[in-house]
């Protein structure tokens, strides 16, 4: 086994069918942090910089942060309570939620109920009826079910994270539980569930929700570019400041590729439809040199007629240097163009192998 550093990164999506994202931050984590923590300063500062760059202003809506199953969604949205965004993370299959309380009885005795009746996610007579379940008919998955109920929370006890509040909150959001038809690859299907931050939603919110946690798995493209195209792990990294070095350093890689596409011919075979720049896939956007576009120039390494990226593949020819605001731990977001794509935030996690402590 191969021991390393887990990363949590940050990316927003754009809007429409694309599987490029934007990097916005990285961070490696130190052994014995608390993820929950380190992900909502993270992502604290993400969006402070975001606001004061001006990529947020009031009135816009409110930034969509989507994690998965690993995040503490309840606990992010408490954090991070005072921003303008949604936590929207994934629920596992053995959760134990709470209901509201019920209104008290007038001339009942004793201290009143802070929670009221259990909600187990394997338990289906727990359930109750939902309060929203639209139905939608989808291309890839058939037909699409979402059950959602309001106004649940997690019972939290003075452990752990809470063990130095003084009153524990009571953190409700809207949980959904998505059930499809059938998967691409054949497989059997099984329900997915959903928390989400948010109160009284809506059946137009409630599908806006399970799409966008469909539209976080394009973070997986982004890692598999990294690794098998860009190579971010085949160095044997033995120092943590070198490994953060070399993650940005391939970051800046991956967002010049990604602010190429427009000028990157989408090289296809014969038999297969061409797509618009802003639609390009990511193997695509690593044009042979030999059909690159004369005025490619303005992009990456200033030595020599130019060199590439992936001997023997198609590769994107870089001839001239280009200036790439990179800070220490984030892009300078000030000096770039207002981005169209940041209604939705995504976290993850990768691991780069190393050879060393940490």
């Amino acid at each position: 086994m191969i021991p390393g550093w887990p990363y949590s990164f940050v990316v927003a999506l754009e809007t429409g069918r694309s599987s490029w994202t934007a990097p916005l931050d990285a961070l490696r984590l130190a052994p014995g942090d608390d993820l929950a923590a380190v992900t909502a300063a993270q992502l604290r500062e993400v969006v402070e910089r975001l606001m004061a760059a001006g990529h947020w202003q009031c009135g816009d809506p409110d930034i969509l942060i989507v994690a998965d199953a690993g995040y503490d969604g309840p606990r992010l949205a408490w954090s991070l309570r005072d921003l303008s965004i949604q936590i929207l993370a994934r629920m596992r299959s053995d959760r134990v939620l709470r209901r509201a309380a019920p209104a008290r009885v007038r001339g009942t005795n004793g201290r009143p109920p802070r929670h009221g009746g259990e909600f187990i996610f394997g338990d289906r007579d727990s359930w109750g009826e939902p309060d929203v379940d639209p139905e939608t008919d989808t291309r890839l998955y058939g037909r699409a079910t979402a059950w959602a109920w309001d106004r649940l929370h997690p019972r939290l006890t003075r452990r752990a994270a809470w063990a130095d509040s003084a009153e524990l909150p009571m953190i409700e959001g809207t949980v959904i539980r998505l059930e499809v038809g059938h998967l691409p690859s054949g497989a059997i299907p099984k329900p997915v569930w959903l928390w989400w931050s948010q109160v009284d939603a809506t059946a137009i919110e409630v599908d806006r929700m399970w799409q966008a946690v469909l539209r976080r798995f394009d973070i997986e493209h982004t890692f598999r570019l990294l690794k098998q195209t860009l190579g971010r792990t085949c160095p044997k990294i033995r120092d943590p400041r070198a490994a953060d070095r070399w993650t940005w350093l391939i970051l800046a890689v991956y967002t010049q590729l990604r602010l190429a596409r427009p000028l990157a011919a989408d090289l296809r075979r014969p038999w297969e439809k061409p797509a618009s720049p802003q639609r390009a896939a990511m193997g695509s956007a690593q044009v042979g040199s030999r059909g690159a576009p004369a005025g490619l120039g303005g992009l990456g390494h200033g030595g020599g007629e130019g060199r590439s990226l992936g001997a023997g593949k198609r590769d994107l020819r870089l001839d001239r240097p280009c200036s790439l605001p990179v800070r220490r731990r984030g892009l300078d977001l000030a000096q770039h163009t207002r981005l169209p794509l940041l209604g939705r935030i995504i976290t993850a996690r990768a691991h780069l192998p190393c050879h060393g402590p940490s």
